[in-house]
């Protein structure tokens, strides 16, 4: 089977490509290299007018006219991998916005992909147009929505989530809905909006390369190391605030016994190895499953504070912890990490939990075939 991925900014795609191939097929990926993150693709798409005066001309110009400049810049370069971009038995986009482009550039490009090729389904591992209005009629789901709704991040802040909602990215949603094969989504935090829908085909967990990421054994000899890694562009969406007070707390509580690390917005390759001496990963808040990041160092063997809320565990039939579900609530930080910190023998022995949960659930190989076996029945 000939598979082309378009779009990259979790490792996802590249993680797929690696069970793929392992499966004897053959994969390319197609998208942008995701800013400072630098993920590897094979068609890169370069960003273009996004920085400096260029970027000020550019918004100069979609005031006057409503014509993104890098919106047609991304499409000029896509025109470039047409041939590259044709004759795949499958094309998976990564959401309904892959290429980041105002709808118009965008659809053209669906269009080409679909015209050439002979299937397209689309990932639900982010927000779209389905996933922003469920999160908008039901403030109740644990999501980053009350935080605009209670006005903790402003309208602008969260244009790139609120766009879904405008007629436009609606149209798109609508023609992309009509000429895909399925929806798959990636976890909890979009399979549950997807529940019902003629179009959805179900849940395959994220594939997690294990045979890259080394089990380390969590050897508690002196300090504790807590790692916050930050990504600026996202500080209040990933609960960054919350992290921080209750790390001021903790580092007050237990000088004697913790070590803080805080990194903010640095490449994936460096990312990975930061945080590779830690006992303890600070991942995200507004999550009822986990994220790449978080699954990633799971597979490493740390106790990741990330999403773990009832859904997930009911699932996946767990009686004990492979992570710690977090919320918004300082106190409730504090009091988990104090635990781990007063009882070192249970992070060693979620570590291990984390590791054998990922073998068994998120085995790259495993979720390369559970996708094959949805694209030769759909």
């Amino acid at each position: 089977m000939k598979v082309l991925l378009v779009g990259e900014y979790s490792h996802l795609h590249n993680s797929l490509k690696d069970g793929l191939q392992a499966l004897g097929h053959e994969v390319f990926i197609i998208g942008q290299k995701d800013g400072f993150k630098n993920f590897p693709v094979d068609f890169p798409i370069q960003k273009k007018w996004d920085s400096g005066l260029l970027k000020k001309v550019k918004i100069a110009v979609y005031k006057l006219s409503k014509f993104d400049i890098s919106s047609f810049l991304t499409y000029r370069q896509f025109l470039k991998f047409k041939k590259q971009c044709s004759g795949f038995d499958v094309v998976q986009l990564i959401n309904e916005n892959s290429f980041e482009c105002q709808p118009y550039f965008e659809k053209k490009i669906i269009l080409h992909l679909l015209k050439n090729n002979l299937k397209l389904y689309l990932l639900s591992c982010g927000y779209d147009y389905l996933n922003v209005k469920y999160c908008l009629e039901n403030p109740d789901f644990k999501s980053v929505f009350p935080l605009y709704l209670n006005h903790k991040i402003d309208k602008k802040s969260f244009g790139n989530v609120l766009k879904f909602q405008e007629k436009a990215f609606f149209k798109l949603h609508q023609f992309i809905y009509k000429n895909t094969n399925g929806i798959i989504a990636s976890d909890f935090d979009y399979h549950l909006p997807l529940r019902g829908n003629e179009k959805y085909l179900g849940l395959i967990p994220n594939p997690i390369n294990i045979e890259k990421l080394q089990f380390q054994p969590l050897n508690i000899t002196d300090k504790i190391i807590i790692f916050h890694g930050i990504n600026n562009d996202n500080y209040l969406k990933k609960g960054n605030d919350y992290f921080e007070k209750a790390l001021e707390i903790i580092e007050q509580k237990y000088t004697s016994k913790v070590e803080i690390i805080t990194v903010r917005s640095v490449p994936y390759a460096e990312y990975i190895y930061l945080y590779n001496n830690c006992h303890i990963l600070l991942d995200m808040i507004y999550a009822y499953d986990q994220g790449y990041n978080a699954l990633e160092a799971m597979a490493k063997g740390k106790v990741v504070f990330t999403g773990a809320e009832n859904e997930f565990t009911a699932h996946y039939n767990l009686s004990e912890k492979v992570c710690i579900n977090a919320i918004p609530n300082v106190d409730y930080l504090v009091n988990e990490l104090s635990f781990l910190i007063e009882n070192p023998n249970e992070i060693t022995a979620i570590g291990k939990r984390a590791r054998v949960f990922i073998e068994e659930h998120h085995n790259y190989i495993k979720i390369a075939e559970k996708y094959i076996q949805k694209w030769d029945e759909n």
